[in-house]
């Protein structure tokens, strides 16, 4: 019924002049803040990452998209759990769905999608990395052959009375990476939690701010607010990546 992987790329590149390969790639929610923009264009693109390459930061976009959504009144739930892992078949879906909002509901308005993202980068991964649990579990399978590996390589020939120890040691160290794995993935789901709440603080002050600065006024609270959200750590440098775009500094 839909239309196909193809053709909605076909689309999506067109409409929104970027260079995406796959559908997954839609899964860094930028592509979908960026097309619900050309419908309404009152999308506050300056605060959505279109390169974005982290979950946090799929996160931070897919906020963008719900309060869009409650906004317009868009009476359609968004499964950001599901999109922000970058599978092809839910942003399959997805993409679909958008499509055929799109289609009813586009004006034909003439539309610079390069110019409503102040021409900022689009370079989302062709190939999405897989997001920090996978990656521990796949270490941890790639420990389990190595550790199965290097135990048979020590076992002696013939000497099939201790042949047991071995195995036993291995899976003991099975058992014990996949209850790291598992820990590791809740501490990383906490993180994702606690940082999007910080997110929509950081929105709330930032939009309070630009209000009061349209009235020329200030309010100290807020600013000491701000300062907070964007200390760090004595000697500790916020990396290139992360460092927050020109356009959302105060």
């Amino acid at each position: 019924m839909g239309e196909s992987r193809t053709e909605l790329l076909a689309w999506l590149n067109d409409l929104l002049q970027v260079n995406y390969s796959k559908v997954e790639q839609c899964g860094t929610g930028g592509a979908y803040c960026q097309i619900m923009d050309s419908i309404f264009g009152d999308v506050p693109m300056a605060r959505v990452k279109m390169n974005a390459k982290h979950e946090y930061e799929f996160i931070a976009n897919f906020k963008v998209l719900q309060n869009i959504f409650r906004a317009h009144k868009v009476d359609k739930p968004i499964p950001v759990e599901k999109l922000v892992k970058c599978k092809m078949q839910d942003n399959l879906e997805f993409l679909q769905w958008i499509k055929r909002f799109w289609d009813t509901n586009y004006g034909g308005q003439g539309y610079d999608p390069v110019g409503r993202r102040r021409g900022a980068p689009t370079d989302t991964p062709a190939t999405i990395a897989p997001l920090a649990p996978s990656s521990s579990r796949s270490s941890a399978a790639n420990l389990h052959a190595g550790a199965a590996r290097s135990a048979g390589g020590r076992t002696p020939v013939g000497h099939r009375a201790g042949s047991t120890q071995p195995n036993e040691a291995v899976q003991a160290l099975q058992t014990q990476l996949r209850e790291m794995s598992t820990h590791l993935e809740g501490l990383e789901k906490e993180r994702d939690f606690y940082f999007a709440k910080l997110r929509d603080i950081e929105i709330l002050v930032q939009q309070q701010l630009e209000v009061l600065e349209a009235e020329a006024k200030d309010d100290p609270v807020m600013r000491d607010i701000q300062k907070i959200l964007y200390s760090t750590e004595e000697g500790f440098e916020v990396p290139e990546a992360g460092a927050v775009d020109e356009e959302e500094t105060f």
